[in-house]
Parts: C-alpha cells; sequence; structure tokens
C-alpha cells in the first residue's frame, strides 16, 4: 500500500528513479493538507502500513478526495472502514472505483494483493451474529497481504464445532477470536494455540451484554495466557494487529 523508504533507495541504486525525482518525492513527505484532512502520506516509510480511511463521519465528498490524494502520492491501494452502503454508492459515482463489501461495510480501492506474508491469519467467530466485525478484520488482514483462513460460527455453545477446526487452530501464525454474548470463545482458542490471540468482543448479545461490555469483561478477565483484547466491534484494529505480528 504505497512506496516505502527502501524502494525508493533501491529504485534510484537500480537506476529505476532518478535523483531528482527521489527528492521531490522525499521532500513531498509527509503530509498533505486538504482542507478537511492532514493526510500522513509517510505512514507507509514509518509503520509500513499506509494511511488507512475511516468512513463514518466523513462525507463521501471528502473519502473520494482523501483516496484521490493518496493515489495521486503512490499509495494504489487503499482500505475505507466503516463506509455505509449509501455513500459507497456516492464514492463510486463520484470515479474512485470501489468494491463495496457490505457485510463489513468495507471498501477497497486498487484491489486486494496476492499475500506475501509467511503463514496465516485465522479468523474466527463464535456466532453467524458476529461475522460483519470478523469480515472487518478478515479484510484488513487480506490488504496488508497476509492469508486468511476464515472458521465462523465455531462458538462454545457446540464446542464439538470448535474442536473441528483444531488443526486450523494450531497451524495459525495470529488469531483473530471475534465473540458476542458472554464472550467465552476467546478463552476456548487461547487455551489452545501457540500463537498470539486477539480477542475482539462484539455488541451481539441480549440486555445483559450490555452492547458487548460483557464480553469486554471477561475477555479482559481471561484465564488463558497470552489473550489481548481490543476495544468493543474493533475487527480493523485486530486484524491490523494480527497482520503485523505475522510480518514481523
Amino acid at each position: 500500500m504505497g512506496r516505502d523508504v527502501r524502494e525508493l533507495l533501491e529504485g534510484v541504486a537500480s537506476g529505476a528513479v532518478s535523483v531528482d525525482d527521489a527528492e521531490i518525492e522525499l521532500r513531498a513527505k509527509p503530509l498533505k493538507d486538504i482542507g478537511y484532512a492532514n493526510i500522513d502520506l509517510d505512514r507507509q516509510a514509518r509503520q509500513g502500513v499506509s494511511e488507512v480511511i475511516y468512513g463514518e463521519g466523513k462525507t463521501a465528498e471528502q473519502i473520494a478526495g482523501i483516496v484521490r490524494t493518496l493515489e495521486d502520492h503512490g499509495q494504489p491501494r487503499v482500505l475505507i472502514t466503516r463506509l455505509a452502503s449509501d455513500k459507497a454508492d456516492e464514492v463510486a459515482g463520484s470515479g474512485v472505483a470501489v468494491a463495496y463489501d457490505p457485510l463489513s461495510r468495507t471498501g477497497v480501492v486498487g484491489g486486494v494483493p496476492e499475500p506475501d506474508a509467511p503463514g496465516y491469519v485465522l479468523v474466527a467467530t463464535a456466532g453467524t451474529s458476529d461475522m460483519p466485525v470478523a469480515e472487518e478484520a478478515a479484510i484488513t488482514v487480506e490488504m496488508l497481504g497476509c492469508r486468511v483462513v476464515r472458521a465462523y460460527d465455531i462458538g462454545v455453545a457446540g464446542l464439538h464445532r470448535t474442536l473441528a477446526r483444531v488443526d486450523d487452530i494450531l497451524g495459525a501464525s495470529a488469531i483473530v477470536a471475534v465473540a458476542g454474548m458472554e464472550g467465552a470463545l476467546a478463552s476456548v482458542i487461547g487455551g489452545m494455540a501457540n500463537c498470539p490471540v486477539i480477542a475482539v468482543p462484539t455488541s451481539v448479545g441480549y440486555g445483559a451484554s450490555f452492547d458487548g461490555l460483557a464480553a469486554l469483561l471477561a475477555m479482559l478477565n481471561s484465564c488463558a495466557a497470552g489473550v489481548t483484547v481490543v476495544n468493543i466491534d474493533n475487527g480493523f484494529g485486530a486484524g491490523y494487529a494480527a497482520a503485523k505480528i505475522v510480518r514481523a
């Protein structure tokens, strides 16, 4: 998702990029102020991942403008999270080629790259209702160049469903465990896996689940060592962390 400093220097060394062009590109970093957004153009070089657009609260015009700015500065792929379907239609209507996934409410510009990281990230859900958050995580992982294995609806209400995916759990390089209700899936997987487990509480559940707070507290108090927890419904944050773990 963009050209980092190493790529630029390798281009200069090979003759593919002139010294003058490299100087211009370096001087143009790290920020681009377009009035309503101050775009971080140097994030790829610093963090290994280019800027991602959070779509909620932004207009379609603003989203399209940010996408075009990123594209103009060498970022061919852009991930947009929390993008409503009507807003996605407006963005597409403005001439931005965005592929929209209604389940996860994510938009992808420039296509998903082929995976180039070792291993895979397992994205697991307790129930079908957790899939929107899980897909946000899975698409984020894929956009960061990692392979995803999905294991959906394998919660502890039927523990045999979890046990049927033991091979996938044991073979993963990182796991994102997504669950609402009482959030028990993260502890069960955390007690089986030999890799980092990132737990995502969801706002799925009846009244006393308190819109995901019960699952969040359960995951924070997991007796399975090594389980890390992100915020309620934060599939993007979990997928981002899992991909960085795999790529490290």
